[in-house]
């Protein structure tokens, strides 16, 4: 189970420290549980030591999220979007990502622009070792700086909640394995960065949009991706 979870705010806090629901949903988007996978209500009650009652509503709520899907008299399963849900979700973080790297780009030097600096070195060791793992969770921290860096409340919360819809880090790695993606996306996301530097408020909003419909262009050729 990943120890931290990055909250529809922004704010990256202990797993532990979250509520019941955000805990089950990370645990949910964690990666332990692949799509399709049984969610044991027995699990859960044991493993966050609460009884089933919270535990079902926790569910329902996911349910409601489309992270789950409770099948009455069969259980709860880990729920995939499907192919249109897919192409629908990235089109609206083509636009919520291409808005912030926009907005990102007017404010100036701001301390996200280090993160991010640091960010892409950190990717090139990541691309260079094959480390795909490590290589999502910085593609997740680099799209997450760009929506603070924005430095919009309500873009920031509504990210939050299509992430979750999109269990994107399960996408990322993924496509991962791709021949050349890690490299090709570590260079679009350099484009993205020297835009922003740059101040160019519209080329910086461009790059974002050209890279996160390349990456969706990778999850929709997978053959692993719902064809419905």
């Amino acid at each position: 189970m990943q120890e931290t979870f990055t909250t529809e705010q922004g704010l990256t806090v202990p797993v532990h420290d979250l509520p019941l629901l955000d805990r089950v949903r990370a645990l949910i988007l964690g990666g332990d549980f692949p799509p399709g996978a049984p969610v044991s209500e027995v699990f859960l009650s044991q493993e966050f030591d609460v009884s089933r009652t919270p535990i079902r509503e926790a569910l329902k709520q996911l349910q409601h999220e489309g992270l789950v899907e409770i099948r009455p008299k069969v259980g709860t399963f880990v729920r995939e979007p499907t192919r249109r849900e897919i192409v629908e979700l990235f089109q609206l973080k083509e636009s919520f990502e291409g808005l912030a790297a926009g907005l990102l780009a007017r404010r100036g030097p701001v301390r996200e622009l280090a993160v991010l600096e640091r960010n892409l070195e950190e990717s090139d060791e990541a691309a260079a070792s094959g480390d795909a793992e490590r290589y999502a969770a910085l593609v997740h921290e680099f799209h997450q700086t760009i929506i603070l860096g924005a430095d919009n409340n309500k873009l920031t919360e509504h990210y939050g909640r299509l992430m979750n819809q999109l269990a994107y880090h399960r996408l990322v790695l993924r496509t991962a394995g791709h021949p050349g993606r890690i490299i090709a996306s570590t260079a679009e996301h350099r484009t993205v960065l020297e835009m922003i530097k740059d101040k160019d408020h519209f080329g910086a909003e461009a790059a974002m949009r050209n890279h996160v419909y390349a990456s969706s262009r990778e999850v929709l050729t997978d053959s692993r991706t719902r064809t419905d």
